[in-house]
C-alpha cells in the first residue's frame, strides 16, 4: 500500500474510536514526513531530541511535535520552545526540568505520565504508588508551567492478546480513577491515554486509547542506517 493509502486507512480507524493518530517518524527523512503532511498528518512522534529539533526547523510550523521516547533532563531545553506533548515523563526530576524550561519560554508544556504496565523488565515507568506519591508531592504542586494531561503505557510484547488487553484495561481504569479526582491534583486535566503501537493499536483503541503511536504500519520499517 502507498503512504497515502496507509494514512487514509488509519485515519478511518481512529475516527471510529474518537482517537488521534501519532505518526511515529523517527529515523525517517524529512521528505517522507512532508509527504505525510501533504496527505493530512499533523501529529508526528519522535524519540530522539536532536532529530526532533532538526525536523522542527525545516517542516511546517503547524505540526504538533510529540516527544515519545525516554527524555533525559539535560536535553529538555532543546525542545521546550516548541514541543506539543511529552509522552514519557517518569520522574519528579524530569518534570522539574520541563517546568523550568517551559517557564523560560513562557509556555505551559503538556505531559503524560508513563506507567509501567508490562509484565516484563523495563527501565521506565511509574507504578501506582509512585504515581500517587508524585501527584501529591508539595514540589509538584508548585509547578506552573507544566500540565499533566493523561497517562502513557506500553503493553507487554507478546502474542497473548488477552494479556495485552488486560494491561491496557488496567491503564484505562487507573486513568478513570485519576480523572474522577483530578481536582485534588494541581496541574492536572486528565484527557489523554497514549497506548497502542503498530502491533497492538486495535486492542488499545477498543480499550479506550485516545492516542495511538504508529510508525512502521504507516511508513514501513525504519531505516536504522540513517542514524
Amino acid at each position: 500500500m502507498s503512504l497515502k493509502e496507509n494514512i487514509d486507512r488509519f485515519n478511518n480507524e481512529v475516527e471510529k474510536y474518537n482517537c488521534k493518530l501519532v505518526a511515529v517518524s523517527k529515523t525517517k527523512p524529512v521528505e517522507l514526513l512532508q509527504e505525510a503532511y501533504d496527505h493530512g498528518v499533523r501529529i508526528f512522534g519522535e524519540n530522539k531530541v536532536q532529530e526532533l529539533a532538526q525536523k522542527f526547523e525545516v517542516l511546517p510550523k503547524d505540526i504538533e511535535w510529540h516527544m515519545i521516547g525516554h527524555l533525559q533532563s539535560n536535553k529538555v531545553k532543546y525542545i521546550a520552545p516548541f514541543v506539543s506533548l511529552i509522552h514519557a515523563v517518569d520522574s519528579l526530576k524530569l518534570l522539574k526540568e520541563i517546568n523550568k524550561r517551559a517557564k523560560q519560554n513562557n509556555r505551559v508544556i503538556n505531559c503524560l505520565l508513563q506507567m509501567h504496565i508490562a509484565d516484563e523488565e523495563t527501565k521506565f515507568g511509574l507504578d501506582k504508588a509512585e504515581l500517587l506519591e508524585l501527584l501529591n508531592n508539595d514540589e509538584f504542586a508548585q509547578f506552573e508551567n507544566i500540565k499533566i494531561v493523561g497517562l502513557m503505557g506500553m503493553a507487554t510484547n507478546t502474542d497473548n492478546e488477552e494479556q495485552v488487553r488486560s494491561e491496557f484495561r488496567g491503564l484505562k481504569n487507573l486513568f478513570e480513577e485519576l480523572k474522577a479526582q483530578e481536582n485534588n491534583f494541581p496541574n492536572c486535566a486528565f484527557s489523554e491515554i497514549s497506548m497502542g503501537m503498530s502491533g497492538d493499536y486495535q486492542i488499545a483503541m477498543e480499550e479506550g486509547s485516545t492516542m495511538i503511536r504508529v510508525g512502521s504500519s504507516i511508513f514501513g520499517h525504519r531505516n536504522y542506517q540513517s542514524q
